[in-house]
C-alpha cells in the first residue's frame, strides 16, 4: 500500500510538464519592472568615415631628383592640358619673351637681369603636367617642371643671340639634370622657344657650342609651355639680398661673380 502512494506521487511530480523552479522564475519575471526583466539593447548610429591616411613616399632621394617617384594623382592629372599648353601670356608692346633652364632661377635671373635691352625677368616653373605647382611640388621631382627665367627684352636693344650667349656663359650644358650641388630633373637645361626664329637660332647656337667643348650638350630645345610664376620671394632674390641679406648687383652690364645662394 505504501509503495503504491509511493508510486502514484512520483508519477505525478514527473508527469508534470512545467517544474516547480520554473514556474517561480516566471512569476517573478512577470512582477519585475520591463527595465530589470529584459533590458533593451543599446544600439548607436551606423555612420562609417572612411578617412586616408596614405601620403605619397617623400625622402631626400626624391628630393634630388632620384629614386622611387609615385605615379601622380589622378585628380592633379585632369588639368594637365593647360599646363602642357602654350605660353599665352603677352609681352609688353614692342617686346618679346626667351625662356630658359640653367640650374637653380636665383642665378639665372640675375645673369639676364644684367644684361642690357632686358626689360623685366620672372622665375617659375614651366614644361611639366600640374598646373600651378608650388616650389615643394617640383621638388619631388614627380612633376616633371624646370625651374625657369622668363625674360622679357627689347629685340631693338637685345638680340636673341645675346640671351643665347648669356644663357651658355652661365652653366654647364652638358650635366644632366644638374647644375653643381643642384640635383634633380628641375635644373636640367633648356632653352623654350616662342617663335620659330627662336628655335632656328637656339639650334644653331648649340650647334656652335658643342664644337667648343669636349662632352655633349643635354640641352633640351622645345616650345615655351604654360609659365607659372614662382613664389614672390623667390622673385628677383639675389638682388633683394639672399638668404644673408647682401645684395647683389643686377645693374647692366654688371661682371661681379655670382653667388648662388646670397
Amino acid at each position: 500500500m505504501v509503495l503504491t502512494r509511493c508510486l502514484a506521487i512520483t508519477t505525478t511530480i514527473s508527469s508534470s510538464s512545467t517544474s516547480p523552479l520554473l514556474l517561480i522564475s516566471s512569476s517573478l519575471s512577470s512582477k519585475l519592472p520591463l527595465s530589470l526583466s529584459k533590458p533593451d539593447p543599446i544600439t548607436f548610429p551606423r555612420k562609417i568615415r572612411l578617412i586616408s591616411i596614405y601620403k605619397p613616399p617623400m625622402n631626400i632621394l626624391n628630393k634630388l631628383g632620384f629614386g622611387f617617384k609615385p605615379s601622380p594623382d589622378p585628380a592633379s592629372m585632369e588639368n594637365s592640358s593647360v599646363a602642357q599648353g602654350p605660353d599665352d601670356d603677352v609681352p609688353a608692346p614692342g617686346q618679346q619673351f626667351a625662356e630658359f633652364g640653367a640650374g637653380c632661377f636665383w642665378g639665372v635671373e640675375l645673369a639676364f637681369q644684367r644684361v642690357a635691352g632686358v626689360t623685366k625677368t620672372e622665375v617659375g616653373y614651366s614644361q611639366g603636367f600640374m598646373p600651378n605647382p608650388s616650389y615643394e611640388d617640383v621638388c619631388t621631382g614627380t612633376t616633371n617642371h624646370n625651374e625657369v627665367v622668363r625674360v622679357q627684352y627689347d629685340p631693338k636693344e637685345c638680340s636673341f643671340e645675346t640671351l643665347l650667349d648669356a644663357f651658355w656663359a652661365k652653366h654647364d650644358p652638358t650635366t644632366l639634370n644638374r647644375q653643381g650641388n643642384d640635383v634633380g630633373a628641375q635644373y636640367r637645361s633648356g632653352i623654350y622657344f616662342y617663335t620659330p626664329e627662336q628655335e632656328k637660332a637656339a639650334k644653331e647656337s648649340l650647334e656652335r657650342q658643342q664644337k667648343l667643348l669636349n662632352r655633349k650638350i643635354v640641352t633640351e630645345i622645345l616650345p615655351a609651355k604654360k609659365f607659372f610664376r614662382a613664389e614672390e620671394y623667390h622673385q628677383q632674390y639675389l638682388a633683394k639680398g639672399g638668404r644673408f641679406g647682401f645684395k647683389q648687383s643686377a645693374e647692366k652690364g654688371c661682371n661681379d661673380p655670382i653667388r648662388c645662394y646670397g
